[in-house]
């Protein structure tokens, strides 16, 4: 596959972060009954993206990702804090800076009716040193349906569009919401690929999803956010750093066992919010996490022992990102 073209400025050599977020503050007014509240979508929210590299903005449903995003583009004028994209603040910024960054498009902001092959040819024609979009559309395998009108076309067709979209003025920093949610192993590939060689062109790329397989596979930095704020960040090892005695241990529970280890669990060595080791009771299944020893998995052991049957299952695995993630965020739906 041909690489992308490179970002039309030096961003390689460029020192300065591609976006800073600092402090951000972020109020709505919120209509109840005859009068109104604030609610704060964001609080105090800072974090960089560099250069070259991918940044991955996690968090749950309603956690102010896309409202810190929507911030960083100039889609929304903070109520307090500061955003500089490229330098500049993007609230009143020109369509200079405009050009300079791609957002990709969710399905709600593609024209249903258009098709693939005069709406990316429209896009392309915006820009003054655009893209080479036959290029990108070929990388993407876009050509089979450029005449089909985007309602008729699967999510995951409709991913592509929108990643080639936001492509198309080679921007210095790209903004993908969600870039690899629909699409098959393949189509995940070469997006994958088209990021990695992004990267190598020195293009900030800042994204978000709920895959966080993909977070791990794909992100330099990660930001873990939490009702309006930063609640963990770092590189993927860092986050999910730790000697050799940390993991996860899983023990699948028959429904006996379940009900026993909630009416008395076991007396666990070590275990507790002091010693940073967590066990969580979730359906059938509990999880330990954190740095410990085989004195708590014999204790474990133990207590299976004594209740007549084996477990369903039992792994112990190195923590994931998906793990970190879980014990900041927690396991509630919201």
């Amino acid at each position: 596959m041909t690489p992308p073209p490179s970002p039309q400025d030096s961003a390689t050599t460029n020192t300065a972060a591609a976006l800073e977020v600092c402090n951000l503050q972020m109020e709505f007014k919120v209509a109840a009954g005859r009068g109104h509240h604030s609610v704060k979508a964001v609080n105090g929210l800072s974090f960089q993206a560099a250069h070259g590299q991918v940044t991955a903005l996690l968090g749950p449903n309603g956690a102010g990702k896309t409202t810190t995003l929507e911030c960083a583009q100039g889609l929304l004028k903070p109520t307090g804090g500061s955003v500089r994209l490229l330098g500049e603040n993007p609230w009143n910024a020109g369509p200079a800076l405009r050009a300079r960054a791609g957002v990709m498009l969710q399905d709600g902001g593609l024209p249903q009716s258009a098709r693939p092959g005069e709406f990316l040819k429209h896009i392309s024609s915006m820009y003054r040193r655009p893209a080479d979009m036959q290029e990108l559309m070929d990388t993407l395998g876009i050509n089979s349906y450029l005449k089909t009108p985007l309602r008729r076309l699967s999510g995951g067709q409709k991913q592509r569009v929108a990643l080639a979209a936001a492509l198309a003025g080679d921007p210095e920093v790209v903004f993908l919401d969600e870039p690899s949610a629909g699409l098959d192993p393949q189509s995940r590939a070469v997006v994958f690929d088209l990021i990695a060689q992004l990267k190598q062109r020195g293009t900030a790329v800042v994204l978000t999803t709920h895959l966080l397989d993909d977070a791990q596979r794909l992100a330099d930095h990660v930001v873990i956010v939490d009702r309006g704020t930063v609640r963990r960040s770092g590189t993927v090892a860092e986050l999910i750093a730790g000697d050799d005695t940390t993991g996860v241990l899983r023990v699948g529970l028959t429904a006996r066992q379940r009900d026993l280890w909630e009416e008395a669990p076991p007396s666990l060595t070590g275990a507790g919010p002091e010693s940073g080791v967590q066990v969580e009771m979730h359906q059938e299944e509990v999880t330990v996490t954190g740095t410990f020893g085989p004195q708590l998995l014999e204790e474990i052991t133990t207590w299976l022992a004594t209740t007549g049957e084996l477990p369903t299952s039992m792994t112990l695995q190195p923590r994931t990102l998906e793990d970190v993630f879980l014990a900041v965020a927690g396991r509630e739906i919201r």
